[in-house]
């Protein structure tokens, strides 16, 4: 997918990989159940064969989700989890993974009862300490795995500045959960990150009616290993839930505003109500990030957490 930004995102979010249906003109993607295509001659298809493998309306909804991270190749999955341990089959037994010290619990449950017992080895930091974190890299170190913010106690990362810290080192892939931040509001590909990975349950589809997940990088070589593990493992995501994530993301943008909006004026009476001790959300003064959010972001986002006092 060529980048682009000579639209707004709000644009590219209605548009991006979705031209008018060449049939029918139909201007909304069409929902293509087939699970085979026709071939004019045997093994030689038009584009598609087998659904597991491509589908059109898949290939739609990943074509708009590269535009909006500034990507040239996106992969779609069942969840966001199979996007994760999609991501994660491309280790080897031996290969090392150094993650965030808050991530999210089925991030975690496949770091540590999945991969772990496969030989694949996680240690997890504090990753706003650099030095540490320079520190646990060694010559098995395969990825380096981020969210920001973080579930649930909303710590953000500096991107640019982990993705930095390996740039001598090709072989590490530097991989960012952009989950609760979105495109919108953040673009980890362009502060340096190899993946920007989404589960695309949460705000980008946004009516909670469907499960799935995304994987985007600029990476052609890592593109075609996770396009063969895709097609491989299989946990890809029906044509009718690929159109709902669709719609979802015609709304993204204004959306992503009024979450902001709300969360922010939450956070700010929370922080003043009687009987909270706490509230982590990145666009308070009073959290430890808030610089971060400020340079990193284009909004602090629509998630907090509280601590309550006793």
């Amino acid at each position: 997918m060529a980048k682009s930004r000579t639209l707004g995102i709000e644009t590219l979010a209605i548009h991006a990989g979705q031209e008018p249906d060449p049939t029918h003109a139909a201007v909304i993607q069409p929902i293509v159940l087939s699970t085979t295509f026709a071939q004019p001659e045997p093994g030689q298809p038009k584009q598609f064969e087998y659904s597991r493998s491509g589908n059109p309306t898949r290939q739609a909804l990943e074509k708009c989700l590269a535009t909006l991270e500034n990507g040239r190749f996106a992969f779609a999955f069942a969840s966001g989890s199979a996007a994760t341990l999609t991501l994660l089959h491309s280790l080897t037994p031996g290969d090392e993974v150094v993650c965030g010290d808050d991530v999210y619990g089925g991030t975690f449950r496949l770091l540590e009862k999945v991969m772990a017992p496969m030989g694949v080895k996680t240690t997890f930091v504090d990753l706003h300490d650099l030095d540490r974190l320079q520190g646990e890299l060694t010559d098995r170190t395969r990825i380096i795995w981020l969210e920001t913010p973080t579930n649930p106690m909303l710590k953000l990362f500096d991107i640019h500045a982990v993705s930095h810290l390996s740039s001598n080192r090709p072989e590490i892939v530097v991989v960012v959960d952009n989950t609760f931040a979105s495109p919108v509001l953040q673009r980890p590909l362009d502060l340096g990150a190899t993946v920007s990975m989404h589960s695309t349950t949460k705000y980008i589809n946004g009516h909670s009616d469907v499960v799935g997940g995304a994987l985007v990088t600029n990476d052609a070589s890592l593109a075609e290993r996770i396009g063969f593990l895709q097609n491989a493992i299989g946990a890809v995501p029906s044509p009718m839930d690929c159109y709902l994530v669709l719609r979802g993301l015609k709304t993204l943008p204004i959306r992503m505003r009024q979450h902001v909006a709300s969360a922010q004026e939450l956070a700010c009476r929370l922080e003043q109500s009687r009987g909270v001790q706490r509230v982590h959300y990145p666009g308070l003064a009073s959290h430890p990030d808030h610089a971060l959010a400020l340079r990193q972001m284009s909004g602090p986002g629509g998630m907090l957490s509280l601590e309550l006092e006793g």
